[in-house]
């Protein structure tokens, strides 16, 4: 007759049952063809409901350890090749985990939003009306573009705010803009030569890589990416950033813009992917037109986010693709579900359409206009001042100051470091060797002004070591 200990049972007692004769027959205690105690002797024999073995037997059944003969009872079943399972109270698998962020007294690298300037009560409130009138819609399967009411409401946006004419049909809505990247290599082919902006951002290189596409470098000039630049890397594919290039924070020209247009004309399968990634805080004067909007020929594909507008941590990114691309995405692709839920799509085109992004947006670029500003008279208050100098643009959440001194770069981040504070050296952001040195991006998003000011003081002591 099978006793077993009932007091060491933690949870629902058909569990601890079930995992008890589990052990026996993985530990040889109980061998193949072993006959069990019924249910009815079990249960009499140890004070317990018949109810409870049965569904303890029920689940050996289902996983087969045991079998059952009608009308004669339950038997082990056979089991060869299989061996007991060590069970530790705490599970060392050993796994390298990537190191978290190093927290920094001073983060000038930091990008992220102020957790405070979120509307966190509006959007709480259009969340809540939402789950109460559109509780159907939300259980649905979204198609693989988004949602229509969000891909309408992008479009009405960008139609006001960017001046672009775009068919809701045209977006497709991701989770961040690193899924519409890998989108854009299975829409495009990774046998294409794809170039991107020398200096650049680091990700678009390692996304691409991981589709086995070894990227093309062109240089940059006071205007951007050039056309002779472009035309001797021999690509099929420009990955820019015209409107505020990451991290040099040059705004391309419309002459030079026309240029790179007239690239992707001269050859069949040439395309543009403009990164418009935070072209609503241009904090002076109106927002430059976008490559799309000046395209004729359906050669450009814009990509946005909210990340920068919003957070980062909603993950929601689209892009507009020309006619002929977005008819070959729901061809050949259109079997892919969207990656963002519907409760943040709908929700997302609700705070569009209602006028709360607008607000939003408009307060953030007082705000960040604000920051600018008690950045730069920090740094200029500062002895830090009399070996720099601020290299100003008009638009962005970050600009670079440029350091006079015969130290090395990686000297200097390494001093900073361990005096508790983190800035990014362009030098950083190279993807050939440079003779661009000691130019540094200030990233003043969310940045306390009191400690910036310290910094700025340690930064000069270290120049002056």
């Amino acid at each position: 007759m099978l006793t077993y200990d009932f007091a060491k049972a933690q949870g629902p007692l058909y569990e601890y049952i079930y995992q008890c004769i589990k052990d026996d027959i993985m530990e040889g205690n109980l061998r193949q063809g072993e006959k069990l105690p019924s249910k009815r002797s079990f249960a009499k024999n140890n004070g317990i409901s018949t109810i409870t073995i049965q569904n303890a037997y029920d689940q050996l059944i289902s996983e087969g350890y045991l079998y059952t003969i009608p009308q004669k009872g339950y038997y082990v079943a056979k089991l060869e090749g299989m061996k007991k399972v060590q069970r530790e109270s705490s599970l060392s698998l050993h796994i390298n985990m990537p190191e978290g962020r190093a927290s920094y007294e001073v983060d000038l690298s930091d990008n992220r939003m102020n957790p405070a300037l979120f509307p966190f009560s509006i959007w709480a409130k259009v969340l809540r009306r939402i789950i109460s009138a559109q509780s159907g819609e939300l259980m649905e399967t979204s198609p693989a573009g988004g949602i229509r009411e969000l891909r309408v409401a992008i479009a009405e946006h960008l139609k006001s705010f960017r001046g672009m004419l775009v068919d809701p049909d045209q977006i497709v809505v991701g989770a961040g803009t690193e899924y519409l990247y890998g989108l854009l290599v299975q829409l495009l082919g990774n046998k294409r030569q794809y170039c991107v902006e020398n200096p650049g951002y680091r990700k678009i290189v390692q996304v691409y890589r991981q589709y086995h596409i070894s990227c093309k470098y062109a240089d940059l000039d006071e205007k951007g990416m050039t056309f002779e630049g472009l035309c001797a890397t021999g690509a099929d594919i420009a990955h820019i950033s015209p409107n505020h290039h990451f991290p040099t924070g040059i705004t391309m020209p419309a002459g030079r813009r026309y240029e790179i247009l007239a690239w992707a004309n001269e050859r069949e399968g040439r395309y543009i992917i403009e990164d418009d990634y935070d072209s609503e805080f241009r904090l002076n004067g109106k927002p430059i037109p976008t490559l799309f909007s000046m395209d004729a020929c359906e050669k450009v594909i814009y990509m946005n986010t909210f990340s920068k507008s919003l957070t980062p941590t909603i993950r929601i990114s689209y892009m507009v693709l020309p006619v002929h691309l977005i008819n070959r995405f729901y061809r050949e692709l259109s079997f892919y579900a969207c990656t963002v839920s519907n409760f943040e799509q709908y929700t997302l085109a609700a705070f569009i359409r209602q006028g709360y992004f607008e607000k939003h947006i408009n307060r953030m670029r007082l705000y960040y206009s604000r920051q600018r500003k008690k950045m730069m008279e920090t740094i200029r208050k500062s002895k830090l001042n009399t070996v720099c100098e601020i290299m100003e643009n008009d638009s962005g959440l970050h600009f670079l100051i440029q350091v006079k001194t015969d130290k090395v770069d990686e000297e200097i981040l390494r001093a900073l470091r361990e005096k508790g504070i983190r800035i990014n050296a362009l030098s950083e952001f190279f993807f050939t060797p440079s003779e661009r040195k000691h130019c540094f991006i200030i990233n003043y998003s969310n940045v306390d002004m009191e400690k910036a000011g310290k910094a700025c003081d340690i930064f000069y002591q270290i120049m002056m070591e």
